[in-house]
């Protein structure tokens, strides 16, 4: 029974640890770099008949080249809202409007901003690694509390080593994350 309950713990914090990374690599793909890419407009909200609607529920979004986004959308009714939102949205980036479809062209980052959206991403990977440390302690308690419920030391000490191993694995693949996205934020 007890090792049924030690082995939900471990999978729980698991879990945790997954959905940290996850965050993270969500988070991450909203930092611009320079390059044009759709995530960069996820999560922007569109009043869509009055109603809040996402932006790639109206209108389609693709990148046309390196620098360049274009929206289109279902209706052209759409193109003022889009253009508000983005405004609003203060992307640092202005929308042009050509009756057809919103262009929007992504400025080249200037070395100091790119210092920024490092920091920026390593900060976000600070908090991830929290994250996996909070599920850590979790875990970890919980197989402390067992072994002094009568659980076996040693099988303890078992799992206080696989729960540090995924602990590992997990930081790694936050480093990893940060790695590339500092490498991309800084590729000119």
């Amino acid at each position: 029974m007890q090792t049924e309950e030690v082995n939900l713990h471990i999978e729980h914090a698991e879990e945790l640890m997954e959905q940290a990374l996850n965050h993270l690599h969500q988070e991450l793909g909203k930092i611009r770099t320079g390059k044009a890419a759709p995530a960069m407009l996820e999560g922007l909200m569109i009043s869509y008949y009055g109603a809040p609607a996402p932006l790639n529920q109206v209108a389609n979004i693709s990148a046309s080249d390196a620098r360049t986004l274009v929206i289109q959308p279902w209706e052209k009714s759409m193109l003022a809202p889009i253009e508000k939102a983005i405004f609003e949205a203060n992307l640092g980036i202005t929308p042009q409007n050509d009756g057809e479809v919103v262009r929007l062209s992504i400025p080249p980052l200037t070395e100091e901003r790119r210092k920024e959206l490092v920091k920026k991403a390593k900060a976000l990977g600070e908090d991830a690694k929290v994250s996996v440390r909070n599920a850590r302690r979790d875990a970890m308690e919980h197989i402390k509390k067992a072994v002094k419920d009568g659980f076996p030391e040693d099988a303890g000490k078992r799992k206080e080593q696989e729960v540090q191993n995924l602990t590992d694995k997990y930081s790694g693949k936050v480093d990893q994350l940060i790695e590339a996205k500092e490498k991309d934020i800084l590729t000119v």
